[in-house]
């Protein structure tokens, strides 16, 4: 019977060493894979930010192709207006009026006019 009370200490200190190193490498284990989540979730940031940064990039470019596209028209049609009065001066003075009277009405006279149009088609292209 001394034999069985020698074994019996014997097995729980091999289960308490076995709960403990079970316990440590549960630790160490979901330390791991926490920093292992944290670094992965610092890389779907970082390309989360490069795709906006692209895309504004890319809004950005585009916004300047069309305001080059929309200047040179301007200064066409200022052209073609000049040419038909006689007087180059005369189509940029036309153009300039023109623009300046947008200015007057969205600025001065009808603050709210630009905003709501802009409000109704950004409403009807969502199609509420």
């Amino acid at each position: 019977m001394s034999t069985e009370k020698q074994s019996q200490p014997e097995d729980t200190q091999q289960k308490r060493k076995g709960l403990g190193s079970l316990i440590d490498e549960t630790v160490t284990s979901s330390y791991e894979d926490i920093l292992a989540i944290i670094d992965a979730r610092m890389e779907l940031i970082k390309i989360e930010i490069t795709e906006k940064i692209a895309i504004a990039a890319s809004l950005l470019i585009i916004a300047v192709i069309l305001i080059s596209g929309i200047v040179y028209l301007i200064t066409t049609i200022a052209l073609l207006i000049g040419e038909l009065l006689g007087h180059y001066y005369l189509g940029y003075l036309i153009v300039s009026a023109f623009f300046l009277f947008l200015f007057l009405l969205f600025a001065k006279i009808r603050p709210d006019l630009l905003k709501n149009l802009i409000h109704n088609m950004l409403l009807s292209s969502h199609g509420k």
